[in-house]
């Protein structure tokens, strides 16, 4: 049987490798994959798209000295965008310089629509660009624009998949290796969560070529993290597991199946709940919330099934050697020690009620910090280090106050173009405006705005022109960061009920009960609160970080939701398996705390240690959404989880049950007697 399904797993991988290779040729991290689906952004994008010329590409040539330019620095200036020009097909009118009022600032907007894929056409100009555009003499010559931005940001997300995945094997490892002591043991689940990566990917490229699910780098890089974070969680359960049984039956095999049989089901209710908690932001609008569900739920999926079928086939055929130097003799007992989690079980079984209270004060406190949150991010501070696009664009910013040199785009049907060009340039904030490509019934105007990109003032002037052009659509940069942070805010309002209400309604029908898993829902939400605190006490004051990306909020706590009630599962399941023995509900919980509480440190440590690799990526959303998970899955492990959850069970004995048949008392005659030592 173990051969059978290592040959079966064999085969599948041997299938899957051609779409897992896919996987990065339907990557795209361009600003439709994370716009919000119904915006008017977002419909300017995608009807840009359709113009003549298809997608532009905006780009602004930006030269500088601080001393003021000179006649020769403006020759260069000339020369340098000649070359542009005759290298590439640029459109518009021919690229002139706008001059800065001190003197020290030369810009020179260009946009091209030559024929190409997207973002290969798009980086390649601009890679160009920036090496006919160079520094000379002391003369400061830096690429920014929209285009480059979005290189920039592109680059970024298309060094993750390298990195991301060696960091995060090689915590994994280096964990896995302090857990379990040996020098084998911590391989075989390792390269078991690597190849059910493969597999997810190989899963990923079929849901984006049968459902079109968008498939960016920043889901990608999450899914992988999932896989090896969830994966290496479920194996370490099932491992301790085995190792207990191991030492009750003679044969390998009788072993696992007695393992699988005792945390099967809660390793299955577990990643159902996470699963299930992903697939509710196929209710977002926002699209790379609405991509990032079913890739994170087909992660978790596919770390499952390997946990549950390879990894157990593999460590039957490797034997009791596979523990090696600490090998789980047939009919051993474990050496007798007051662990760690005895210790605080004894306290929290003392004195259930002021563990609990000040538990609770602890994360009301922490929670606080959320009143320090930064505000919104802005598009210019979404990378943790300044790349050229961006000290470009600052320059501009501080050269020419009266101007914003990202454009506001309008697409307004053709017929009325020359009524919405009247109003456009009527309305306040607009510094100027001209009309651009028009087909497919549609006419496209370029509008200047006279405040700084992301300004309250441009919002204003972005609101104004939606209000007065009924019927046209506003779009551009500024325009797409308004919709993300009005959109997330909706996507927390719509998904978050949905979240809560499945995975209560997965809780209830697997613990038969109403308050337990009322109490596991309340502690996550008690835990996401405090991570976003501690968040808020770090990300501007310790990381210097300008801004808070708008769909944090949403995705920490999908993912501490469902991850949190992860580690729940675990300990009340253990704890119904010993109430269902007629165990005290107050020895229950200690005894449930004792036998998962180092199985559950361990996945909290593996699990925290893969989502804390996200903070050292280059993009600042990833590293506050890495940095919020990471500290809430401790939280939860070794603060919640620990006193909170166990004093709360122990406090409420076995109305935790209510209103299930454990709620009721036991006749003493039908009373299992108390452990020793416990």
């Amino acid at each position: 049987m173990p051969w059978l399904v290592v040959g079966l797993w064999a085969v599948l991988l041997a299938v899957a490798g051609p779409f897992a290779a896919k996987l990065g040729d339907v990557q795209h991290d361009r600003a439709t994959d994370y716009l919000p689906a119904s915006a008017d952004s977002t419909r300017v994008a995608k009807l840009q798209d359709r113009l003549p010329g298809g997608e532009r590409t905006e780009l602004v040539l930006v030269y500088h000295r601080a001393s003021g330019l000179t006649t020769a620095d403006r020759a260069t200036a000339g020369r340098q965008l000649a070359r542009i020009a005759h290298r590439h097909t640029l459109t518009g009118p021919t690229p002139h310089g706008i001059p800065s009022a001190d003197g020290t600032t030369l810009m020179y907007p260009v946009t091209s629509n030559e024929p190409g894929t997207d973002e290969n056409r798009r980086n390649t100009f601009v890679d160009d660009v920036r090496q006919l555009a160079h520094d000379q003499g002391g003369l400061s010559v830096r690429v920014g624009g929209p285009a480059a931005l979005a290189t920039d940001a592109s680059g970024v997300y298309a060094s993750l998949g390298g990195p991301l995945l060696y960091t995060t094997v090689a915590v994994v490892a280096i964990l896995l290796i302090l857990i379990y002591r040996s020098p084998l043991l911590w391989l075989v689940p390792l390269v078991v969560a690597a190849l059910a990566d493969f597999l997810a990917r190989a899963a990923a490229y079929g849901l984006n070529q049968a459902f079109g699910t968008t498939v960016s780098g920043q889901s990608a890089g999450i899914m992988t993290i999932l896989v090896f974070g969830a994966g290496t969680d479920y194996a370490l359960l099932l491992v301790s597991r085995y190792r207990e049984e191991l030492r009750r039956h003679e044969t390998p095999y009788d072993a696992m199946r007695a393992a699988l049989r005792g945390c099967g089901p809660a390793v299955l209710a577990s990643s159902g709940t996470v699963a299930a908690g992903l697939l509710c932001l196929l209710a977002a609008d926002l699209n790379s919330s609405r991509g990032m569900g079913p890739l994170g739920t087909v992660g978790v999926l596919c770390a499952l099934a390997a946990m549950l079928t390879l990894l157990p086939a593999v460590l039957v055929l490797l034997g009791r050697r596979v523990f090696w130097p600490l090998v789980p003799a047939h009919g051993s007992t474990p050496k007798a020690r007051r662990s760690l989690f005895a210790a605080m079980g004894s306290s929290a079984g003392r004195r259930p009620l002021t563990v609990l209270a000040s538990g609770a004060a602890l994360l009301g406190a922490l929670a606080l910090g959320t009143l320090n949150l930064p505000g919104s991010l802005k598009q210019l501070d979404t990378f943790v280090h300044r790349p050229e696009s961006v000290t470009a664009m600052e320059t501009v910013a501080k050269a020419y106050p009266e101007r914003s040199a990202q454009p506001i785009e309008i697409l307004t049907p053709a017929g009325r173009a020359d009524a919405t060009l009247a109003v456009v340039e009527g309305t306040r904030g607009v510094a100027e405006a001209r009309q651009g490509r028009t087909g497919g019934g549609w006419t496209e105007i370029t509008v200047t705005a006279s405040a700084p990109p992301q300004s309250a003032a441009e919002t204003a002037t972005i609101e104004a022109l939606r209000h007065r052009l009924p019927g046209s659509r506003v779009g551009g940069p500024s325009a797409q960061q308004l919709d993300l942070k009005d959109t997330s805010a909706r996507d927390r309002l719509v998904v978050v009920p949905i979240v809560l209400l499945s995975v209560l309604l997965i809780l209830i029908v697997l613990l038969r009960s109403l308050l337990a898993p009322l109490l596991l829902v309340a502690a996550v939400i008690a835990v996401w609160g405090a991570a976003l605190g501690l968040g808020g006490l770090a990300f501007g004051p310790l990381f210097g970080f300008p801004g808070t990306d708008p769909g944090l909020g949403l995705l920490s706590f999908v993912f501490l939701v469902a991850l949190g009630v992860d580690y729940g599962i675990f300990l009340m399941h253990r704890m119904r398996e010993e109430s269902v023995k007629g165990t005290e509900p107050a020895a229950a919980a200690l005894i449930a705390l004792r036998t998962t509480g180092g199985v559950i440190a361990s996945a909290g440590l593996v699990l925290a240690a893969t989502f804390a690799v996200l903070t050292n990526m280059g993009l600042v959303p990833l590293v506050e959404l890495g940095f919020v998970i990471a500290v809430g899955v401790l939280l939860d492990t070794f603060l919640v989880r620990t006193y909170l959850v166990t004093s709360a069970s122990v406090a409420l004995g076995r109305r935790v049950w209510w209103p299930g048949r454990l709620s009721r008392p036991v006749p003493d005659t039908d009373r299992a007697p108390e452990p020793v030592g416990v």
